[in-house]
């Protein structure tokens, strides 16, 4: 959705275009994906290793904004659980189910969108039997079973059980139950400070850990107990405090009672030292921006009791996240855009004006109509007191459009009126020259031309 900053940044550019191009600019076709997705599906893009995720989001995000998701929608991720409980990442209609392709991140949220909506005990119940049976004996899940687990694999199969109202200490392998396999990828006191709390992916060969971002920030959220949507009636202003590590201190484990505040405050140290959002490293690439691991960092924040230091994180992400929902390849990431809008609900800011972009309409628009949406006061009721705007509306509050004023317009306005009058002036230039050329006499042939 446009906003009145981005269409007048549009009727800008357009008028600078204008002014010095040739020839029109032809727009970008995007590639064909490898994978048609089918019309049930959220998103345009090739599902084949997101389609169970993004579907999950969506669903979930749009439950959770009083919005009826369609029977198709609810129909295709009910329809792509295989019989042992698990999901694949994505399965074609008439392929059949192959336990290596079955991942817990797949089924985790699958588990997590199927509670939210109620009505599919069987399919959460068969799900959470699949979780069990695929733990290792760490007490860590891995994204496939039979791999070393990690931190995110855990964390979302933890938050999974918590959905589906089962204890974690009592889901256990050899001995080693869930929380313990979160515990032994946090990063204790025998960390440097400024890594502790963080979890680690994986241990390395040497069983050491790293602090990774998005690890952390999934982690963190099934430590606090949570899951999706992320409510949560305990807020305070308090910073979350760092593990007490007494002078000598070499303990390698961070106790459970004391796990999502280790966590919360490396995330908060972290979000402050970069802007208020964490940072993606890709090797041998520039760092970037990292929208996913910001989000699921305000999510464990929220949940963790600490919304007010999660407040400028979720501010960063209304005035940045956009692009990162709206501007893929294939239009509309639905995942993000789900994302974003579960963001917007745990940090108590208006859905339907999340920085100027109706989060709500825009996933909406990315899958099949949904049955039913909220009125205008239920919006409100489900973002906070000032949020009125309901699906299909437009922004056009200056206060409320990421820091666009009317005075901003009237600049805009300005601009493109001088710039039309300066290409009015020049292009009558352009014929007054053409007509005279046109109306001179043509010169008399030099003694070596022919007439």
């Amino acid at each position: 959705m446009l906003t009145a900053a981005r269409l007048g940044a549009t009727a800008l550019a357009g008028l600078l275009l204008a002014a010095t191009a040739a020839s029109p600019a032809s727009a970008d076709t995007p590639a064909p994906s490898p994978a048609a997705p089918p019309a049930a599906l959220y998103g345009k893009g090739d599902p084949t290793y997101d389609g169970v995720w993004r579907q999950s989001l969506a669903l979930t995000a749009l439950a959770s904004a009083k919005a009826t998701p369609a029977d198709s929608a609810i129909a295709w991720l009910t329809a792509q659980q295989c019989a042992d409980g698990g999901w694949p990442s994505y399965r074609a209609a008439d392929a059949a189910c192959d336990p290596k392709t079955e991942d817990s991140n797949a089924t985790a949220v699958a588990v997590q969108a199927l509670t939210a909506l109620g009505g599919h005990q069987d399919a959460v119940a068969k799900g959470v039997a699949w979780l069990r049976a695929t733990q290792n004996a760490d007490g860590t899940w891995a994204y496939n079973p039979g791999s070393p687990g990690d931190a995110n694999s855990t964390g979302l199969a933890v938050s999974a059980l918590t959905a589906a109202h089962v204890d974690p200490a009592g889901v256990a392998r050899a001995g080693r139950s869930a929380w313990d396999g979160l515990a032994g990828l946090q990063l204790g006191c025998a960390a440097p400070a400024a890594d502790r709390g963080a979890f680690a992916y994986q241990p390395a060969p040497d069983d050491t850990l790293a602090a990774n971002n998005l690890a952390t920030s999934q982690a963190a959220l099934a430590a606090a107990g949570g899951a999706l949507p992320v409510t949560t009636t305990d807020r305070t202003d308090a910073a979350p405090a760092a593990p007490a590590c007494p002078a000598g201190g070499t303990a390698t484990a961070v106790p459970h009672a004391d796990s999502a505040e280790a966590a919360s405050a490396h995330l908060v140290a972290r979000l402050a030292a970069d802007g208020q959002h964490l940072m993606l490293t890709t090797p041998g690439a520039d760092p970037a921006p990292d929208y996913n691991a910001t989000s699921w960092a305000v999510l464990s924040l929220v949940r963790a009791g600490h919304p007010h230091q999660a407040a400028p994180a979720a501010d960063w992400l209304a005035g940045n996240g956009y692009a990162w929902a709206a501007k893929g390849k294939d239009g509309t990431d639905a995942s993000a855009t789900a994302t974003l809008l579960l963001v917007a609900q745990a940090a108590n800011l208006d859905p339907y004006n999340f920085g100027g972009t109706n989060l709500v309409q825009l996933l909406m628009d990315a899958g099949p109509a949904v049955k039913a949406v909220p009125s205008a006061a239920a919006s409100a009721a489900s973002a906070n007191p000032n949020g009125t705007e309901a699906p299909g509306s437009g922004i056009t509050d200056g206060e409320d459009n990421g820091g666009f004023s009317p005075i901003w317009l009237v600049g805009v306005g300005l601009l493109v009126g001088i710039g039309g009058g300066l290409l009015i002036s020049l292009n009558r230039r352009r014929q007054a020259a053409a007509a005279a050329q046109a109306q001179a006499p043509a010169p008399a042939p030099k003694d070596d031309e022919q007439p």
